[in-house]
């Protein structure tokens, strides 16, 4: 299969990004190959989301300032592939950490009928983040962040931040997070606790073949349906089989819709899009502006095409258009 891949022209034309990153993802995941000679650090994405940090590992205002504070400059480095112990990165992952576990944060978690009601996509992702960059077994907070998260899980396998008292089913998008989160802090550490509550979060999608109500069996909502990037916290069928391939769980039977939709969405040119409707460019003045411009070099693309083609090889199917 893999040397399918590399024939292929969509495969060609992710090697001609001028993102050493992206290249090198596509070398690691698509054609098992060794990449430690691209440089990601060197690359205009990299730096861009790099570029205007602090002294005190910030970039100005607050952790969680979209999008372009250090919690989410952080998830699209790591998925960048920037690696473990960076120290830019590191000092970064010390001001969201500072933030998830200061005492201010964690007063503001309430019970409700027996349920924590906490946006689990902030200490998901940024445990996710934390684990990548070596810290999951030198920083005593990131084992927090995990054991929270353990604590705070709902019956069904999620977390939901809705504090009416009605509320009993999980949110999906507050969910992902903390499935992604736990499976690297239980990649890191080897935590039995976080290793089985991220695949209960998992078992709550594939109930839900990923996208579907169960009610009727149709979309839970139209939007699930389109490729973004970067996704941050948002739900959506690539992104939510992204994390599953990497619990191992992409080839499961109740997957198999969801990588149909990701299929269905491939151009005539053997590639995706990206969906540019929630974000905006540069400049960071601008309300929901990104820290960098995805659409150059189609970058925002690339992401894409690549974590559709990785999903594809992950549930067996095959990689040509």
């Amino acid at each position: 299969m893999v040397a399918d891949v590399a024939r292929a022209p969509v495969v060609e034309w992710l090697l001609e990004s001028h993102e050493p990153a992206i290249r090198r993802l596509v070398r690691r995941n698509l054609l098992d190959e060794r990449s430690d000679h691209e440089d990601v650090l060197s690359g205009r994405i990299v730096k861009g989301l790099l570029d205007g940090q602090e002294a005190n590992g910030g970039f100005g205002g607050h952790a969680y300032n979209k999008w372009v504070g250090a919690h989410w400059r952080l998830i699209s480095l790591v998925e960048m592939g920037v690696p473990a112990g960076e120290p830019r990165a590191v000092a970064a992952a010390d001001t969201v950490l500072a933030w998830l576990t200061g005492t201010s944060h964690r007063r503001n978690v309430p019970v409700i009928e027996g349920l924590a009601r906490r946006c689990g996509s902030q200490e998901g992702n940024a445990l996710a983040v934390a684990s990548r960059l070596g810290l999951a077994t030198t920083d005593p907070r990131v084992a927090q962040l995990a054991e929270s998260l353990v604590g705070w899980q709902w019956p069904d396998g999620g977390w939901n931040c809705d504090r009416k008292p009605g509320a009993h089913r999980s949110s999906f998008n507050e969910t992902l997070g903390p499935i992604w989160g736990l499976h690297e802090y239980a990649t890191a550490t080897g935590d039995p606790d976080a290793r089985a509550a991220g695949r209960r979060g998992a078992e709550l999608l594939l109930e839900h073949h990923v996208f579907r109500a169960l009610a009727t069996g149709a979309p839970m909502h139209d939007e699930w349906l389109v490729m973004h990037w970067p996704p941050f916290w948002h739900y959506e069928i690539l992104n939510a089989m992204v994390v599953l391939a990497r619990l191992g769980l992409a080839a499961d039977p109740r997957a198999a819709d969801a990588v149909d939709v990701i299929v269905a969405r491939r151009q005539t040119n053997g590639r995706w899009r990206a969906s540019s409707r929630w974000w905006k460019p540069p400049p960071m003045a601008t309300r929901g502006g990104e820290a960098v411009d995805w659409r150059i070099d189609d970058s925002g693309d690339r992401m894409v095409t690549l974590r559709a083609l990785t999903v594809l090889r992950a549930a067996g199917r095959s990689l040509s258009h």
